[in-house]
């Protein structure tokens, strides 16, 4: 009986198992290549598709960095199928601990969809001034999980997509017109109608003010101190603040010139001599 070791048998064997693992080798390698080409090559298509339809800049590499990173995911998956990997079994795995970081990272998670949501609704776009989360100014970048916005006193404000799409935003460049807002007050014992007819005036003379729709003059309220006056003009978006505060220049002085007089908060004091 020979106890030895037949060599030739177990030489045999080794080579057909590297055979085998090297065809399984190749193959891989061919599948990883060819879908990571592929997978490229869709990127760049895409890419260039949605920039000749005009997709918003800031939403093409990110659609199409989610759509190589997807089609990478299935090719590694192949990969392994061919090294004799079970892929469900390794789905499952993948599944599990994906649901396991998601709950570790809850708000960053949160960020990333409201990001999501933001690229894809638009309420807002870079340049726009804008007030989020208690925030006001001009947008300067919309990206994955955070929103930046310059100050109109020039800071730097990161604000999480989170609390820039999960909360009341306004967007104060969306329109092409805004309505300014203003109250003046006249004393008691001026001229109403004058009054009226002055501020009308004065907001007709000034071509940054629009006809359509036409500014409203209005008493609004009668005050302690004052007959106070709603002066409600349209404007241009981007006229806005140079033409409110000129018009509170502008109305002061010619209420004045017209004999009118802007009254202030008064209070009487009377003093009674005790005997």
């Amino acid at each position: 009986m020979d106890d030895g070791i037949d060599f030739g048998a177990t030489t045999q064997a080794l080579m057909d198992r590297t055979a085998e693992w090297g065809m399984s080798a190749l193959g891989a390698l061919l599948v990883l290549f060819a879908g990571a080409w592929v997978a490229r090559r869709i990127r760049t298509v895409l890419q260039t598709r949605m920039g000749v339809t005009g997709v918003d800049a800031t939403l093409v590499p990110f659609a199409a960095g989610l759509v190589y990173w997807g089609l990478m995911a299935f090719v590694i998956i192949a990969v392994l199928g061919i090294f004799g990997v079970p892929t469900a079994s390794f789905i499952a795995v993948v599944g599990a601990a994906g649901l396991a970081v998601g709950l570790a990272l809850q708000g960053t998670l949160a960020n990333f969809a409201s990001g999501v949501m933001l690229l894809v609704f638009r309420p807002f776009s870079v340049g726009h001034w804008v007030e989020v989360a208690g925030t006001a100014g001009t947008v300067k970048e919309i990206g994955i999980f955070s929103t930046t916005l310059h100050t109109g006193d020039n800071v730097k404000v990161v604000v999480p997509n989170s609390q820039a799409y999960g909360q009341v935003m306004k967007n104060y460049s969306a329109n092409d017109t805004r309505r300014v807002d203003l109250v003046m007050g006249v004393s008691y014992d001026d001229d109403l109608q004058v009054t009226r007819d002055t501020i009308l005036q004065i907001l007709g003379s000034d071509d940054r003010v629009l006809s359509e729709p036409a500014p409203t003059v209005a008493v609004h309220e009668l005050g302690d101190s004052s007959v106070d006056f709603v002066v409600r003009p349209w404007c241009n978006a981007s006229d806005y603040w140079a033409l409110r505060w000129d018009l509170n220049r502008r109305l002061k002085e010619g209420l004045e010139t017209a004999g009118c007089s802007i009254p202030y908060p008064q209070r009487d004091v009377h003093l009674h001599k005790l005997e």
